[in-house]
């Protein structure tokens, strides 16, 4: 295919058509790799891609259309409608009677209603269509249950350096206008920090810096990079493009306790025209693992902000997200209930799946009750205190400790609990 450089962006021109081309995701496209095998072997499931900007979601959709010879059918979630959706699957119902499935690629899946994803349940349980969705957002909290059941997710990650200097290595090498420069990279460093493993970013910095020498021969540093991208950002740096670096400060203000800096990165995002619910969903993450039991009322506040922008909407959630934000910026905060869970997912990767202990199984039948199941279980109620001491852990993680409250007053007082109950944790 040929390209015109000055309409069409390199990052469109660099496009992968076949598999072997693609780079990144090799634990999903690599030799003997889930997705490779499903395609490789043509049955192939519907998908939802769940990965950040710029790592090859559309790519490896169109991919593998092809690669199966597939009709291809392609919707924005930001412009198509119900009734998109409805004329595609019109369309289906057509190639299914010659026994053609094509693929229906809808890309920010997440931004469909609740309606717009109905619409796809049928198509997609009858066969009509394999669907291939990609969302940057968590597909448990965008996708609703029914559709995301009859969906595999495959998770793709931020591309690594050594991908992105692939990436542009390729463009060099394989771009017919940049092929007719000479391009040295002497410094990359400012490049790969500035796509933040986002490789349509990488390239469109990179082709803009490379439009802006003006010459025919190129070196390219970091001096160089960030002079021009500085200069030019706002060609390529549209609103949501700092989408995760500005969350990210605005995380990292709330838990270090400053309101007047998470306040104000709430700002940009609301400027920047970001969706109110993803705001609040972080601050409910954000409500359990660094608050926790510390100040359990920073969850429910949480939640019910989550409830409430929802309802609302903009611009009236901007208060509430404030209010909101305030409150967890100023309560004392803990991480306990966070590590205590990382502990313990470890500690079940290391161990496997031990046996749990007799006396904690259940017995609803008497072939259990007569291999012991149940056996010897003391009900916590019938003694004084609601407490008896008895093991709860498999036999070789007994007095294995993972949750440590942190020093504040309402873990203080978790921890004082702890103490007179359990010696053998050491609390």
């Amino acid at each position: 295919m040929t390209y015109d450089y000055k309409i069409t962006p390199l990052a469109e021109r660099m496009r992968p058509k076949v598999l072997s081309n693609y780079i990144g995701q090799p634990h999903l496209v690599g030799t003997n790799a889930v997705l490779r095998n499903a395609i490789e072997s043509g049955i192939l499931p519907s998908m939802i891609f769940w990965g950040p900007p710029g790592v090859g979601k559309t790519t490896l959709a169109f991919i593998v259309s092809q690669t199966l010879d597939r009709p291809f059918f392609s919707l924005s979630a930001i412009n198509s409608g119900v009734k998109d959706v409805r004329e595609v699957i019109e369309k289906a119902v057509a190639y299914k009677k010659g026994g053609i499935q094509p693929i229906l690629f809808i890309d920010e899946i997440h931004r469909f209603s609740k309606s717009q994803q109905d619409s796809l349940l049928g198509a997609v349980e009858k066969g009509l269509v394999t669907l291939i969705g990609a969302t940057t957002e968590n597909p448990s909290f965008e996708v609703i249950s029914a559709l995301l059941s009859r969906c595999q997710v495959y998770v793709l990650q931020a591309l690594s350096e050594a991908e992105l200097l692939d990436l542009l290595k390729q463009a060099i090498l394989n771009d017919e206008f940049l092929k007719q420069k000479t391009i040295v990279l002497e410094e990359t460093e400012a490049l790969l920090r500035l796509s933040g493993g986002d490789g349509r970013k990488l390239l469109n910095t990179f082709e803009l810096v490379i439009n802006s020498a003006n010459s025919q021969k190129i070196e390219i540093t970091n001096q160089m990079v960030l002079a021009n991208v500085q200069q030019n950002m706002a060609l390529y740096d549209k609103a949501g493009e700092q989408h995760y670096d500005i969350i990210s400060a605005f995380i990292k203000s709330i838990r270090g306790s400053d309101p007047n800096a998470a306040v104000y990165w709430l700002a940009r995002m609301i400027e920047g025209g970001e969706q109110p619910s993803f705001i609040a969903r972080r601050l409910l993450i954000l409500a359990s693992e660094d608050i926790g039991n510390a100040n359990p009322n920073a969850l429910l506040l949480a939640n019910t902000c989550f409830n409430a922008v929802n309802v609302i909407g903009w611009p009236e959630s901007r208060i509430i997200l404030s209010q909101t934000v305030i409150y967890l910026a100023t309560s004392v905060k803990s991480n306990a209930s966070y590590q205590a869970i990382n502990a313990a997912q470890q500690l079940v990767k290391e161990t496997g799946d031990l046996p749990v202990p007799l006396h904690l199984r259940n017995a609803p039948t008497q072939l259990m009750k007569n291999l012991n199941y149940g056996i010897d279980y003391k009900y916590a109620h019938a003694y004084e205190g609601n407490f008896v001491e008895q093991e709860f852990f498999p036999d070789t993680l007994s007095g294995k400790k993972l949750y440590n409250p942190n020093n504040n007053t309402t873990e203080n007082k978790i921890k004082d609990f702890l103490k007179k109950c359990w010696v053998k944790y050491g609390y």
